[in-house]
């Protein structure tokens, strides 16, 4: 490399030093912070325990390690002291036995910390790229803390590696900035993240329906992230901020899927703060301008997280409580991770235009015995995104929309997506605790589960987008609105008499659903998955007589959606389900002044049979006996 400064090389040749030299100018009682994850300064690191003078009674301050952890071995113990601000798998084991500290924080504000004096910074260990010809050297895959620590450290230790990849944006140190210079080149370290099992690719998918094209996202490693990821592939101008990231969000880059061309805030750029992953992700990342890399008091600050329009946040829990409390960083008083950047990057994507917060877990733990959906968060389980601020969470049972929620319908909708052997627990001391009403029923624990593969598309003569599934018991208050936005005619046509309300009693039989002898189904406007606000403009139902083996069916759609076929064709989704299941055919029972149910009857394209008693039709039809078309 040909310097373009021979004073700043004059400089890098006066810095270098050997290991040694390093060392001895680390005075006992310092603190030392070094690098994060994969660029961890191994050489310098693995030599702590070779100058027991200059660490004696010294701090170790430290995101998270995937090395060995050298400063946590027996020999180190009299000597140094861990104090991690995310408790990685190296460290778990000494802060439960007391023998390392864990200092519980926003990431966003570890570097306002370092630059306030509160959290004193004496020493910095770093690992950069070779120096450019300009002096200036790269933090690589780790910026996160480390350019606050270089900034604010008395003495500055560079490892410098030709590893190192050189990535852009607020990444770069100068020679100037550094104290001590030791050349070094190992394998930059690595982490291998395990494979998504069953339950983290439904989780995945569950979550993929959150994520609208165009969005920009946020999502960490494990898992469930990278089951997350594996079901974006459909998706289609996506871009990123982010904390950090690994191998699958460099998947889907490589593919096409993400090209942040319709970001709002640093549009064209991947923005992160580290990453983990292996030389194919490393290499993705050297000297690539899609890149860009920032410190945590940027990236993760919920200001700037909040200028990404569409911005969804994916997050992962421990325990989550049934009024929606989130721990993702104990196991009751056992702290087992951190606060990392969850709760900057759900407030951050809340503040956004059309955020959306999403919580992912799954719904147990130790191989299904324990539920992490429980009635209250265990004992000295910390808080560490409020009820307040969630909106979504998702297991792989579904999706549940707490924000704005009643402390009742939060319940319900937490239930809804439990493992379903814990259900009826939930709903006992959901009762206990007068969360929800006190005869609150779940469907049957021999039914089916909730059909999430029933789902249609109805688009009406005037191009309105109309939404079908399976109506599930949370759906108790939408049905609610949905009677009280019926004109008088329809809900005496479609309950043979003057009802005029719709209370508990009566609307919850019609949303605790078997799926197998009652089923039923809702048309709404809007997307159910993005807001909980869906408005029911129809809905359509059979309870089946298993003497005869066929099935009363009803249906009503909202006064202003009238006359656009949506009733015909709830009708006709209820058929395929119906003879899905083996039922032989439908009954009715229709008010002859209802001309527009019979007309929708007769053109179901099956011979009906009627009979006129007392000015009501009974309608009857078999499957099998369909219409000839001349």
């Amino acid at each position: 490399m040909k310097w373009r400064i021979p004073r700043l090389k004059e400089l890098y040749k006066e810095k270098l030093c050997k290991i040694g030299q390093a060392y001895s100018k680390i005075k006992p009682g310092s603190r030392i912070f070094i690098s994060t994850g994969c660029a961890e300064p191994q050489y310098l690191t693995a030599n702590l325990e070779n100058y027991p003078a200059s660490i004696a009674d010294t701090e170790i301050l430290h995101l998270v390690s995937l090395g060995e952890s050298p400063y946590l071995k027996s020999t180190c113990k009299d000597m140094c002291r861990l104090n991690t601000f995310f408790i990685g798998h190296s460290a778990r084991e000494a802060v439960k036995r007391g023998d390392a500290d864990y200092a519980p924080m926003f990431l966003s504000e570890i570097p306002k910390l370092m630059k306030s004096g509160r959290i004193r910074v004496d020493v910095a260990f770093i690992q950069v790229s070779p120096p450019d010809p300009f002096g200036n050297c790269s933090l690589g895959v780790s910026v996160e803390a480390s350019k606050a620590a270089v900034d604010c450290a008395n003495y500055v230790v560079a490892q410098v590696n030709k590893n190192m990849p050189r990535t852009l944006g607020d990444s770069f140190v100068n020679v100037e900035q550094l104290d001590a210079i030791v050349e070094y080149d190992e394998p930059i370290l690595e982490y291998v993240a395990d494979p998504p099992d069953d339950v983290s690719r439904r989780i995945g998918f569950y979550v993929s329906r959150l994520v609208p094209n165009g969005s920009t996202i946020q999502v960490g490693i494990g898992s469930i992230p990278n089951a997350v990821l594996e079901n974006l592939k459909d998706k289609r101008d996506l871009g990123v901020h982010t904390e950090m990231f690994s191998e699958g969000l460099v998947d889907l880059y490589e593919a096409g899927v993400i090209n942040n061309r319709k970001k709002s805030f640093h549009n064209g750029k991947i923005i992160a703060a580290f990453c983990i992953g292996q030389k194919g992700l490393f290499d993705t990342i050297d000297n690539n301008p899609v890149f860009e890399f920032y410190p945590f008091d940027y990236v993760s600050d919920p200001r700037n997280i909040a200028k990404n329009d569409d911005m969804v946040a994916i997050n992962s829990a421990l325990e989550i409580d049934i009024t929606g409390q989130v721990c993702s960083d104990s196991i009751g008083p056992e702290f087992y991770s951190g606060i990392g950047g969850q709760a900057d990057f759900v407030r951050g994507s809340a503040l956004a235009h059309n955020g959306r917060p999403i919580i992912a877990i799954a719904s147990t733990a130790k191989d299904g015995q324990i539920s992490r959906i429980t009635p209250m968060l265990t004992q000295g389980s910390g808080v560490v995104t409020t009820r307040g601020d969630v909106h979504y969470v998702v297991t792989e049972y579904g999706i549940a929309y707490l924000h704005g929620k009643s402390i009742r319908e939060r319940a319900m909708a937490m239930i809804n997506i439990a493992h379903p052997k814990f259900r009826r627990y939930l709903l006992e001391e959901a009762k206990k605790l007068n969360y929800i009403y006190p005869d609150q029923e779940l469907p049957p624990e021999d039914g089916s589960l909730y059909p999430e593969f029933y789902s249609w598309n109805y688009k009406t003569h005037d191009n309105i987008e109309v939404n079908i599934r399976p109506i599930k018991p949370i759906d108790e208050e939408k049905l609610r609105r949905f009677f009280y936005g019926l004109r008088e005619e329809d809900i005496f046509y479609r309950f043979m008499g003057a009802v005029q309300t719709m209370p508990h009693t009566k609307a919850q039989p019609l949303v605790v659903l078997d799926y197998e002898e009652k089923f039923a189904i809702a048309a709404y406007l809007g997307t159910d998955e993005k807001d909980g606000q869906e408005e029911f403009v129809g809905v359509a139902r059979w309870f089946l007589d298993r003497a005869t083996n066929k099935a009363e069916v009803a249906f009503t759609v909202s006064p202003h959606m009238q006359g656009r076929g949506i009733g015909t064709y709830l009708l006709q989704r209820l058929i395929d389900v119906a003879k899905e299941k083996g039922i032989s055919g439908f009954t009715a029972e229709v008010l002859a002044a209802n001309r527009k149910m019979l007309s929708v009857f007769y053109k179901s394209g099956y011979k009906v049979k009627s009979q006129l008693d007392s000015g009501i039709y009974d309608i009857e039809f078999n499957f099998n006996d369909v219409m000839e078309v001349l």
